[in-house]
């Protein structure tokens, strides 16, 4: 069954905060939070000020982690539960599970300017890991992998534009990237003061809201 995302700048103003789905463009005034800073819907501006419930508040975090990283409600819920058995602080080896999907690193890496993007690129088979092709967006990636563009698309318009873009990026600690051989690398699992957001997200939230 298909997914019907509610568009990308309703998702930002309903959580109230930038989820960073619509790439470069969120970091300009044309940005919809920037401009309508407030929920959509047809009565207009509305106060974020009304309290929410316990459960509220847990619903709000969730949203705001999953659509971040664009993934269904019950994809994301196994990864809560993998989290939930797996050693470690759960939100933290939450975050890393979401972190090393295939196409997060591909955004991580500079190709792309959003997940979305990422995703795209994953599934037209952009993206080779190892060497080999691969295009499902939620593949994880692990250390020592090498990511790379597909020689065959590097000529398209798409490819040109992701090479130069990553050229010009800083990746984040724990990826390696050299724009000699258009090869990012996996240089470990990310820790978590490694993991950039930037938007704050109440982890401890969306755990509590997985074990009611």
């Amino acid at each position: 069954m298909s997914v019907v995302w509610e568009s990308k700048c309703s998702m930002c103003r309903r959580a109230g905060v930038k989820l960073y789905l619509k790439g470069d463009r969120c970091y300009t005034k044309k940005c919809a939070l920037e401009r309508r800073n407030y929920p959509p819907g047809q009565h207009g501006p509305r106060t974020r000020d009304r309290k929410l419930s316990e459960y509220g508040e847990q619903l709000r975090e969730k949203q705001k982690l999953r659509q971040m990283y664009q993934i269904r409600e019950a994809q994301f819920r196994r990864y809560v539960e993998n989290a939930q058995r797996a050693r470690g602080v759960t939100g933290e080896v939450l975050l890393r599970q979401l972190e090393m999907r295939l196409d997060n690193v591909i955004y991580r890496l500079g190709f792309a300017v959003s997940r979305g993007q990422a995703r795209q690129m994953v599934t037209h088979r952009f993206i080779t890991v190892n060497g080999k092709r691969v295009n499902i967006p939620s593949y994880q990636v692990r250390e020592g992998d090498v990511i790379s563009i597909h020689e065959s698309k590097r000529s398209t318009v798409l490819g040109k534009e992701a090479i130069a873009r990553a050229a010009e990026h800083t990746p984040p600690p724990w990826l390696s990237y050299d724009p000699n051989t258009v090869q990012g690398k996996v240089l470990h699992a990310p820790r978590a003061d490694e993991i950039r957001l930037g938007t704050e997200i109440e982890m401890q939230k969306i755990i509590e809201f997985y074990s009611r």
